[in-house]
């Protein structure tokens, strides 16, 4: 049987999630599975899933049980749930200081060994804060289970809630079957035309819905937007920019010009594209430039539409909320026909090139709209078109301090940042401080307690170079949380609620969530916070982020 796309294991907590809590629990005859779990697991197992324990036994270290009584308790949990891969148990208290007692991340990374996988490839299904806690941190996905014991802030911070474990089974077997093509194609595709037009966010966490179609085609042709030309630029799998920008998509749009839509027409039409793939966020429409692609001809078109389509889409396809925006574009490549190859992990990437030296590429007009269209560098063809500085002036062992955003809602306002700052240069950390040419002011701000400040000293592709090479980056809910995720760099995420965090968050990388999840502004997607004193990120508490870093980033042994 072939590998799955996204997972290879589900790892589990004993009590609560598998079966009722009783405290402290040594005696085999008290064990009671909650209902409905043999037959979840069975599912799990069914579609070749490797199964795993984790859960921490403090008892032992109270003395309140013996091993060979925890030992028989766990033959009475196979007997009644079935056999095990693996148990990972922490003996130890909270006192202890171990790297193993959730929330530390040790017993996903030794269960994910165990099993011959990766934590990436792991979901961790757990009812309390710390199961959460001890997924992202490895890099896992995490799934809550809430029980009456559950903390409300607990439940507002995860990635993911389910009502109860055959709910969250049916949720793994979901996304694990909706990134899969359910028909393979008969051959390669000729041009596809592929569509992502926001932000570098936005366009970063699309990647690995474009590398798939790449899989499957002679040619990619990507149509982006100005402000996210840059990420476009650093991704695999692209053959060529279109730059043009959007008036139904951009947030500060400039009046709809009959001219402009006419020319951009025109330029689609000169692609001469077999389909087009259109990528959204989930609150944007794909159908008014499904109609563009319609007038140039496109003959196959797939998209994202709650709304009626009409004549517009050939593939029309629906995604539940909550989502993470890698799987909702992987999801939409797999319903048109693509998939990523079995050498491929369905994480964010950038091309494998950017250490080189930049060289310009061709440049072309874009039929009279003053905006270029450029052959892009890629892992196929070209070379990078807008590099960074030759060497970054950084080098060594630091941590580095984003405090910017393009939406001030998702910033964490700059005395806080300096408060990080002068916590993470107290706890012994070299600190870089990044930002864009606009925010010289905010860095030098934020750099003030004793970090270095590259405020406007690196483009897109060099601060990915600066964050290859950091130990974790701190960084609000903006494009390099996922430029790092891309990278593989660790990131504390201080996640203003405004988004889904599990739709939103860094992907497939370690990470420590901090901030009020269940803040006043939840969900309201607002661009500049609602509520005064933007109390979801004013609240972070310097010394969690030097503790969130230690956790992510510990120091090398001497």
């Amino acid at each position: 049987m072939a590998r799955p796309v996204l997972f290879d294991a589900v790892l589990l907590d004993r009590d609560g999630t598998l079966i009722e809590d009783v405290p402290y629990n040594g005696d085999p005859e008290k064990v009671r599975p909650l209902p409905g779990a043999r037959a979840a697991l069975d599912r799990l197992r069914a579609a070749g899933l490797r199964l795993a324990v984790v859960t921490n036994q403090s008892g032992l270290a109270r003395g309140y049980f013996t091993e060979a009584d925890m030992r028989a308790v766990h033959a009475r949990v196979e007997e009644l749930l079935g056999p095990f891969d693996d148990w990972r148990i922490c003996p130890h208290d909270d006192t202890d200081g171990c790297a193993c007692r959730k929330p530390a991340p040790g017993l996903v990374h030794a269960a994910a060994a165990a099993l011959g996988t990766m934590p990436a490839r792991c979901v961790m299904v757990g009812d309390i804060g710390r199961d959460m806690a001890a997924a992202l941190a490895a890099g896992a996905t995490g799934i809550l289970v809430p029980t009456p014991v559950t903390r409300p802030e607990e439940v507002a911070a995860a990635p993911a809630v389910a009502r109860d474990l055959p709910a969250a089974v049916d949720e793994i077997l979901r996304r694990q079957h909706a990134v899969q093509p359910a028909v393979a194609r008969a051959g390669r595709a000729g041009t596809v035309l592929v569509v992502r037009s926001d932000s570098a966010g936005d366009v970063l966490v699309t990647g690995p819905g474009i590398r798939a179609v790449a899989a499957g085609a002679e040619r990619v042709v990507l149509l982006c937007g100005p402000r996210g030309r840059a990420a476009a630029e650093l991704l695999p799998g692209v053959d060529e920019l279109i730059e043009w920008p959007l008036p139904w998509i951009d947030g500060s749009p400039d009046p709809v010009d009959p001219d402009d839509i006419r020319r951009l027409t025109a330029r689609l039409a000169e692609v001469g594209a077999d389909e087009a793939v259109v990528f959204t966020s989930f609150h944007q429409s794909p159908l008014p430039l499904a109609l563009l692609l319609r007038l140039a001809g496109v003959p196959r078109i797939s998209a994202i539409s709650d709304d009626y389509p009409g004549s517009l889409l050939d593939v029309r396809h629906r995604v539940p909320v909550g989502v993470p925006e890698p799987e909702r574009a992987l999801s939409l490549a797999a319903v048109a026909g693509f998939g990523l190859p079995a050498d491929d992990e369905p994480r964010l990437r950038l091309r494998a090139d950017l250490a080189a030296p930049a060289a310009p590429a061709g440049v072309t007009g874009s039929a009279g709209s003053g905006v270029a269209t450029t052959a892009a560098g890629t892992g196929r063809a070209g070379a990078l078109t807008a590099a960074g500085p030759a060497a970054e002036p950084v080098s060594g062992d630091y941590v580095v301090v984003h405090p910017g955003s393009s939406v001030p809602a998702r910033a964490c306002p700059a005395d806080r940042c300096a408060d990080i700052v002068a916590a993470l240069v107290a706890d012994g950390h070299r600190v870089v401080v990044t930002g864009g040419p606009d925010e010289r002011e905010l860095t030098a701000r934020v750099a003030a307690p004793g970090g270095i400040d590259l405020g406007g000293a690196t483009d897109l592709a060099g601060l990915a170079r600066i964050l290859t090479g950091a130990r974790c980056l701190v960084v609000g809910n903006t494009g390099p949380a996922h430029l790092a995720a891309a990278v593989g760099t660790p990131v504390v995420s201080l996640f203003a609620p405004t988004v889904s965090f599990g739709q939103w968050g860094p992907y497939r990388v370690p990470i420590v969530r901090l901030g009020d999840a269940g803040a006043a502004c939840r969900d309201t997607r607002a661009a500049v916070c609602p509520v005064a004193g933007h109390p979801c990120l004013t609240g972070v508490d310097p010394a969690e982020v030097a503790a969130a870093v230690r956790l992510l980033a510990p120091p090398a042994p001497t």
